[in-house]
């Protein structure tokens, strides 16, 4: 009966991680939820502009993509999401901004964006960084793409409540903390000085870390080259 319920726990945790099929789509509902707060708190950190080009990492049911549309009247709003359950349902969210080509859904990797360096203002990431790669590719990919001067916002529920979860398991989340978050933006290619956390509080009293890092304006591809890979 035990590893029954472990089986559970981790198949909650895949779901997580990539929601496919008919749990994949009743995930995205779950998303919506508990994602809410988290989204109103990274989005006021990230102060869109309505001239903005953004793009969001997994970009999950696409209420944060909605929001966005709404803000960026002449800008772009490019998301990029590895399961094709969740691109359905945030098509289908968002058909009128993709139809006007203002918003743009990719399945796949912040690989797949195929982007030029220097492209985007503002890069959103909701509750997506337990899953990057443990070498912090992604991260530096996304200060790749940053203009200088540019701004990525990521969330992460604190560890102190995560480590209680059980669908929250090793094989499927990597759990992070205040410094945890600091470290791999600063592995990213990120300065120190250029990176500040907050805690705020969303359901039932857990904690929320709220990580701004800015791209310096005199950051160009050769120092991503060089401090990007350290």
């Amino acid at each position: 009966m035990t590893f029954a319920i472990d089986d559970c726990w981790r198949a909650i945790g895949r779901q997580f991680r990539q929601p496919a099929g008919l749990g994949g789509r009743l995930m995205g509902r779950v998303m919506e939820l508990i994602n809410r707060e988290p989204n109103r708190a990274a989005l006021t950190a990230l102060e869109i502009e309505p001239t903005d080009v953004v793009a969001e990492l997994g970009f999950g049911p696409g209420r944060a993509i909605e929001a966005m549309a709404e803000r960026v009247s002449q800008g772009r709003i490019f998301g990029v999401d590895p399961s094709a359950e969740m691109l359905a349902l945030a098509a289908r969210r968002n058909r009128g901004p993709i139809a006007s080509g203002r918003v743009n859904l990719t399945q796949g990797l912040i690989w797949d964006l195929r982007l030029p360096p220097g492209s985007i203002d503002k890069i959103l990431a909701v509750n997506v960084v337990y899953f990057l790669a443990d070498d912090g590719g992604e991260l530096r990919e996304a200060w790749r793409l940053l203009k200088p001067g540019g701004r990525i916002v990521v969330y992460a529920t604190d560890k102190s409540a995560m480590r209680h979860w059980k669908f929250a398991g090793p094989d499927t989340h990597r759990l992070f903390g205040r410094d945890d978050l600091a470290l791999a933006l600063g592995r990213a290619g990120f300065d120190r000085d250029e990176i500040a956390i907050r805690e705020v509080k969303i359901a039932l009293g857990v904690v929320g870390l709220v990580a701004t890092a800015t791209k310096p304006p005199q950051d160009d591809d050769r120092e991503y080259a060089l401090r990007g890979r350290r």
